[in-house]
Formats: C-alpha cells, structure tokens, sequence
C-alpha cells in the first residue's frame, strides 16, 4: 500500500487535494492582475511557508489558507475529529504563526485570507491587497 494511504484517515481523495495553485489562488491572481497589481511571485521558496503571492519589492507576503487545513473555527471542528487531523490542523497552524514571525521580523508584512474569502468576496479581498501595497508605498494600482 502507498504511504500516503497508510495514514490513519487519509484517502486517494485527500491525497489529491492542490496545496498550490488551488482554484481561490487562481482567482485572486486574476483579480490582481486585473487591478493592475501586477508584479508578484508565487511559491518564493526562500521565504518562510513559500507565500501563495510575494510582492518582494514591497514585502508584503499573501497567503490564501484553505478553512479546514488552517482549521478555521466555522470549518474544522476539534471535537468531531479524530486524534490524528486534530494533530495535523494543530501542527498547520503552529506552522502559520512560526511562519508569520519569521517574515514579520525580517520586515515583511504578512496578509492571511481564508479561501472562502476570496470565493465569496473577490473584489473586497482584491481591495484589501491594494490598499496594503499602497500603505507599503505603492501608487500604481488602479482603483
């Protein structure tokens, strides 16, 4: 049996699951691209948690987090889950908050956005990144 299917809890299914260029990434950098937020990198492997998006020029680092895998509280809930995804979302989001003070404290400005925000509010959560890069210094973008 494969390793991934040896896991307590784990399917051809949850294997399966994009942990980059999932589909609320997509759209978010369309709109961005759209907006004129133009410039970014994706997956930057020198950054701490390779941010979904990284405006180096400006540092600001923009992480799209799927609600059960970060453990939003409306989506994951400890207590129906079993020992190990309890584990597993625990360790995610140590991983966020180490992740975040490592950037933080080399000078860069994180932005966390559930994926269900980007689904559900495109344009606010395009505006949202906009107006960051305008508080970091840049003007450029359209409104």
């Amino acid at each position: 049996m494969p390793d991934h299917l040896s896991k307590p809890g784990r399917s051809r299914v949850m294997a399966a699951i994009r942990s980059k260029n999932t589909k609320p990434e997509l759209m978010l950098r369309q709109a961005l691209r759209t907006s004129g937020a133009t410039g970014y990198r994706i997956h930057l492997a020198s950054l701490p948690g390779k941010p979904d998006i990284a405006y180096t020029r400006w540092r600001l680092a923009i992480f799209v987090d799927g609600v059960f895998w970060h453990g939003h509280p409306d989506h994951f809930k400890p207590e129906l889950a079993s020992e190990y995804w309890r584990d597993k979302i625990a360790r995610n989001q140590e991983r966020d908050r180490s992740n975040d003070a490592a950037l933080t404290a080399a000078g860069w400005t994180v932005l966390r956005i559930w994926d269900m925000q980007v689904k559900d509010d495109l344009a606010g959560v395009t505006r949202t990144v906009s107006d960051a890069l305008r508080a970091l210094g840049r003007p450029d973008l359209r409104q």
